[in-house]
């Protein structure tokens, strides 16, 4: 790891913060897709598709 002087810990918690919204953005993406995939199920189920 380079040396970053007094900067260490605004860079360090900017990884942070990156990494929590990454993190955060795809653990909601898996849950709403579950979500809708559910639906979908349920929707094909009640014979409620066209075709």
């Amino acid at each position: 790891m380079p040396d970053l002087g007094k900067y260490e810990a605004t860079v360090l918690s900017a990884w942070a913060v990156a990494l929590v919204l990454l993190a955060g953005l795809v653990g909601l993406s898996l849950w709403r897709a579950a979500r809708v995939r559910r639906a979908l199920e349920a929707q094909e189920r009640k014979g409620g598709g066209n075709g």
